[in-house]
This record gives C-alpha cells, structure tokens and sequence, in this order.
C-alpha cells in the first residue's frame, strides 16, 4: 500500500463492525483524539456506503474504514466514548443518510431547505439543490425548568460582523444554567462541490473553507494531494509554505489579542493591535500578492518566490512586531483590571480538556501539550525545535498568554526560515496521472489541526473530499465552561476561543 499522509505515520484497519466497536474502546483507553468521522457513497464500488474515523495520537494517526453492507444505513456510535462525534454523527446522517444508535435525532447542518429523506452527499442525489421556499421550522432545543429560569436567545444573525451562529441561554437572574449552540448556518455544500473538481482544482476550493486558515487548508489538502501523486515538494516550497502558515498564525494572534481586551473593556489594546495586524496584511500584500495569500499554496509547491528585497522586509517587520508586542504585554500584564477580569473566566480545566478531546489553542491553554508542527521528522519544523506553548489555567488569560507565546515563538521561527532558506525550485510539476486511492493531509494551523481526507478517482478528478476543522472538537468545551460564569461573560469567553463558523458549517 502507498502512504497515506507524507506527514505522519498512520495505521490503516478495514474493519467490520465489531473491529470498529473494538478499536473505537482502544483508542479512548489510549487517550488517542477523535480527529475526524466522516462517510462516502461507495454503493456502486462496494455494494453499500463506507464510514470512515481518523484518530489523533501524539505522533500518529489510526484511520479506521467499515463498508456496510448493501441495504444498511447504520454503523456502531462513538459518542459515548468521544464527545465530539455527537455532531460528527449528525452532520454524517443530514448529509449521507448514515445512522448510529443512539445518536441525537436532531438535525445539525440541515435546516429547513432539504427534505428529511434528501441527502446531498448521495450519488444519486441532484446536481443543484432544492429551489423551493424554506419551510417553518423550530429546533428542539433542550429546554430547563425551575423557579425563576428564562430563555435567552441570541443570533443566528449577530449585531456585529460576526458569522451565524445561535446560541440559547438558560439562565436564573445573569447565571447560566445551560447554554446550547446550533450551528450549521454556514453550511456551502463544500463537499459535493469537491466532487465536481479535478484533483488540481481542489486546492483552490480548500484554501477557501476559511479565510483566516487559508494557508493550513491548502498545506494540508496539498499534502494528502501530494502523497496520491508520491511526490515530496522541493525543500524551499516547504520552508515557503511554513512562512506562510506562520504568518497566518501571526495575523489570527494578533487580531485576537485586540478583539479579546477590547471585549474586556480596554479599547487601546484593540487599536494596537489591529495595527500591527494590519501592518501585517499590507507586507503580504506586497510581497505574496495578497492580503490573505488564498492562492499561494499549490499542489507541488507555492506560487511565489522571495527575492532578496522581500526577504529583507519580512525580517524587519519581524523585529517591528517582537518589539511592539513586547511592549503591549507588558502594558496589558501590569493592568489589573483588565488582569482580573481575564483570570477564572471561562475556565477549562486541564481533565476537562482531555475528556472533551479538544485540540489546539484552546487546548494547550488548558495543559494539553499537542501541537503537530513538534512532531519528529516533520519538515521543515524538524530542524526548527519549534517550542509547545502550555498553560494549565484554562481560562481567558490562559488563552491570552498562549498566543502571546506563540507570536513570539512564530516570530522567532519566521526568522529561521527566512535565515537557512533552501537554494532551488519553489515548485515542481505533479505527474499527469494520478491512481485512484485515498490520502491524508494534517497540519497544525494557528486553531489546531487542519484536517483533510482526499480520495481520488478516475481521471485526475475527487471522488471525495473530507475537511475538518478544529473548531468541532472546541464548541462543545465552551458550553461546559458557560455553566460556571454568568452571560456577560459570553462575548469575552467567546472570543478567547475564536472558533470558526464557516470551517465548521463546511
């Protein structure tokens, strides 16, 4: 068998159902992550629909493959084992038709548009989506009893510029008693339209299932890409390619760093902030021809090349920006209102974490030492040492004093790319033909691992194209967490996350 991911190591069992059942108890005694569960209709290959579930270990991946059989539409649950499966689950049978036990009966990614017997990723389903009106619906939220408790509904249109998102409060006085989000709003039919690309084509479509992890998709989609083709990139794309994907990292840290004291009520840091972000974005403008580079990540390689002028102001920008933020923390750190109202907000618990399986940011902010970019014999991050940053607190300053190590971190690693950037091509041609077969791409973006299943077919074309955002395995944590604060609390919580809607809604 080929290898099925040039990035990590992955262990590859086609199972029945009990081998799914047992190997899914394995995993959670391992303390393995639950990274991906998606499915495809192979019924004219192998005469039923095909599950499919990817775990997460430190330096590994176990992908598990069950075919059902002709006729059945029902495969063993994961969610008693792995939280975040509960809407993996979901979202596979709104789009596939695919059951588990047990399993919550409400819909996820489908809302009033299809009908409850039309399932969009089916082959047989139609090439153009329904074109008749949306029907009334309500969604059954959980609803909590007791003296004194109301309802607070809030989106899923928001004042701000804010993606769609509801989320309902049940509170007594400002106590939360239970929040409960619905997401799905953002829900583009991502995958079916993989299936309508060729191979080459698909990168550009991955590059934009989230603007502000743009550069993490593309890698990882280009990844498993280039694993199908059995091609390893020039050392230069690589180096290229982590340039990117750190200033992508900068770009997030920094506007959230503002976004989160501001909604702490110091509007200061939010304008020092969104400058130096903005100073940012300019410099990738002029140097990769965008502000959000969406096209720079290619199969082969990386569309640009770095003269000798670029290379120069990138690393001036570097020192600008170690310094500035050096001097933002310390005027941040040394504010004590804005200190106490970032301590114990918002607080996951290192355990909670671990249960949860959540990955990341959010995850190294509650003890959780994971992060891909660490994993031996992964270039070009091998010869870098790239630091974990960890906090056990758990809370938003936590999250805060994470990214603030990782801006540093990502500066100091921008300039080592930059410093031992490799002679050579910054490209190369993916051979005309391309087997069948299916591959995996996973990078570490500035939210956690950016996931993508790739299975080519015939022709150079996708068969099917699975991605995965980190941001599933983090929304259910922000609905324990909530339990402990009040609803003002909300927005800073929130935004100390900064999950993702539309790499989430797909």
């Amino acid at each position: 068998m080929r290898a099925l991911c040039s990035g990590m190591a992955v262990d590859h069992r086609v199972v029945d159902a009990q081998g799914w059942a047992a190997l899914a108890q394995h995993m959670h005694a391992q303390d393995a992550r639950l990274l991906a569960l998606w499915g495809s209709d192979t019924r004219l290959q192998c005469g039923g629909f095909t599950v499919h579930a990817c775990w997460l270990q430190r330096d590994a991946l176990t992908l598990a493959e069950l075919v059902l059989a002709c006729g059945v539409t029902h495969y063993p649950a994961l969610h008693a084992l792995f939280p975040v499966a509960d809407r993996l689950q979901r979202a596979l049978r709104d789009l596939l038709g695919l059951q588990a036990p047990g399993m919550d009966s409400r819909p996820w990614l489908r809302h009033t548009a299809w009908g409850a017997d039309e399932f969009p990723l089916r082959r047989d389903a139609p090439e153009r989506g329904p074109e008749r009106a949306p029907e009334a619906e309500r969604y059954a939220f959980v609803a909590v009893d007791g003296e004194g408790v109301h309802e607070i509904s809030v989106g899923p249109v928001h004042a701000g510029i804010i993606e769609p998102g509801q989320f309902r409060f049940s509170v007594v006085g400002e106590k939360v008693l239970r929040l409960e989000p619905r997401l799905g709003f953002a829900h583009k039919g991502v995958e079916r339209r993989f299936q309508q690309l060729t191979l080459n084509e698909g990168a550009g479509l991955a590059a934009r299932l989230c603007g502000d992890s743009a550069a993490a998709n593309a890698w990882a989609y280009c990844m498993a890409l280039e694993t199908l083709a059995e091609v390893r990139i020039p050392p230069r794309a690589g180096a290229l390619r982590a340039l990117l994907l750190e200033r992508e990292r900068l770009a997030n840290h920094l506007g959230d760093l503002g976004a989160i004291v501001n909604d702490a009520g110091f509007g200061f840091g939010l304008a020092q902030f969104s400058r130096l972000k903005e100073d940012l974005l300019r410099l990738n403008a002029q140097v990769f021809g965008a502000r959000y580079p969406m096209g720079a990540i290619q199969p082969g390689g990386v569309a640009f090349d770095l003269d000798d002028d670029a290379q120069s102001m990138l690393r001036t920008q570097c020192g600008v920006l170690r310094r500035e933020v050096e001097r933002l923390k310390v005027i941040l750190d040394q504010h004590e209102g804005l200190q106490d109202r970032l301590a114990a907000t918002g607080r996951v618990a290192p355990d909670l974490a671990r249960r949860l399986g959540m990955l990341g940011l959010a995850a190294r902010a509650s003890g959780q030492a994971l992060d891909l970019r660490a994993i031996p014999g992964l270039a070009p991050y091998d010869k870098l040492g790239v630091r974990i940053a960890v906090e056990q607190g758990g809370d938003v300053a936590a999250r805060v004093a994470v990214r603030f190590a990782e801006v540093f971190e990502s500066l100091r690693l921008s300039l080592a790319l930059l410093d031992a950037l490799p002679e050579g091509p910054h490209t190369l041609a993916l051979p005309e033909v391309i087997a069948p077969g299916l591959a995996l791409g996973v990078v570490e973006g500035w939210r956690g691992p950016a996931f993508i299943a790739l299975q080519a077919g015939e022709g150079g074309r996708i068969a099917r194209c699975h991605p995965h955002d980190p941001s599933w395995q983090n929304w259910p944590a922000l609905e324990w967490i909530m339990v402990q604060d009040i609803v003002p609390d909300f927005p800073l919580i929130n935004k100390s996350f900064n999950l993702s809607y539309s790499g989430h809604d797909r």
